[in-house]
């Protein structure tokens, strides 16, 4: 099989996690730099930002990197269901003074598109991953067209067959550790999701194509541990967050370096798909999961201005404050001292 490394034309097989609303090409870059592969996550911004961060990104390293977007197909608004999502919401509506009519839309999450695939096509980079499944096979062969890899995310077995039998260039083995958004596709049932190194092994004796790690891994322990059980490679996220080239804000950073953040759930309240982040007073009392949160992604809309109030007054009780359930390895350390410390791992077992 062909190592990671000539797949991707990195020098070691780790990968930065992309960390959506924590991060932009600086981090992204000095992972680079550092001879592993940093990712940029692409499905918050619209096309100039886009263009923008490829720009920067580019411009601060010749290595190369990882672009991530989101598969998912958006859904036909429900007013009902938004209804009684912000009747659920109304009391802390009283409690922030927030008028309910003067609520707009909040951040967009869009999936891969034509357009993003003609806009990636002027920066070719050598690989563009996916969440949430696979865009249309015609977006996908714009990428191969200019010589790109594609990686995508699997939650069970059976989504990383059906991953393969579209011919990715690799899979990625989401355990149910990992912080953020779940890339379940195939199926809505979270109890189908299982531990990494339950699900490592069977991924990698079920398909022919290398497959990374990913989930709980925080330090050169966990890496060794990851290889060991057949990962062509990691790739480590939460790890990241208190670097300095993250822009993961202060309340984030807090509740990463509180005795609190040891406490996560899977919840669908900040976006109406699950996704894992540290326990707080919203989730608390509303969930984690809730029947009343509107379908990914509109329901973050409704809890936004909730977080914009309680972050002004110091408080993430109602931020999705994302992380896996091992924040051991999060340093306050340069994104490139972090990877050499992971990078000790890599090896070890050989």
């Amino acid at each position: 099989m062909t190592t990671l490394q000539a797949l991707l034309g990195i020098e070691h097989p780790l990968i930065q996690a992309p960390l959506a609303g924590v991060q932009d090409h600086g981090l992204a870059a000095a992972v680079s730099n550092a001879g592993a592969l940093g990712s940029l996550p692409c499905a918050m911004l619209a096309a100039p930002a886009l263009q923008s961060e490829l720009e920067k990104l580019q411009a601060a390293t010749d290595r190369p990197y990882n672009v991530n977007f989101f598969a998912h197909t958006n859904p036909v608004p429900d007013p009902s269901r938004e209804a009684a999502w912000r009747q659920a919401l109304a009391p802390y509506y009283a409690q922030f003074d927030i008028d309910p009519a003067s609520i707009g839309a909040g951040p967009g999450r869009q999936p891969f598109s034509a357009e993003s695939a003609e806009l990636l096509a002027r920066f070719k980079p050598k690989v563009v991953s996916f969440h949430f499944g696979l865009p249309a096979p015609e977006a996908m062969q714009r990428i191969r067209d200019w010589g790109g890899r594609i990686i995508a995310s699997a939650t069970t077995v059976a989504e990383a067959r059906w991953l393969a039998e579209r011919s990715v260039d690799a899979v990625i083995a989401q355990g149910v550790e990992a912080g953020g958004h779940r890339g379940i596709f195939l199926s809505d049932d979270l109890t189908t999701q299982v531990g990494l190194f339950s699900l490592l092994p069977q991924i990698v004796q079920a398909v022919s194509v290398p497959v990374i790690a990913a989930g709980g891994i925080a330090d050169a322990n966990g890496v060794a541990a990851a290889m060991a059980l057949g990962a062509a490679g990691v790739q480590v996220g939460t790890a990241y967050m208190l670097c300095p080239e993250a822009t993961t804000s202060a309340v984030h950073r807090a509740a990463l370096k509180s005795e609190g953040a040891v406490h996560t759930a899977l919840t669908n309240l900040f976006t109406g798909r699950p996704a894992r982040g540290i326990v707080n007073r919203v989730i608390r009392e509303l969930g984690p999961i809730s029947a009343a949160a509107p379908a990914f992604p509109l329901a973050t809309a409704a809890i936004a201005p909730l977080r914009a109030k309680a972050e002004a007054q110091g408080s993430g009780e109602f931020t999705s404050l994302w992380a896996g359930q091992n924040v051991s390895g999060c340093r306050e350390i340069a994104a490139a001292e972090l990877t050499a410390t992971l990078l000790e791992g890599l090896y070890r077992h050989r």
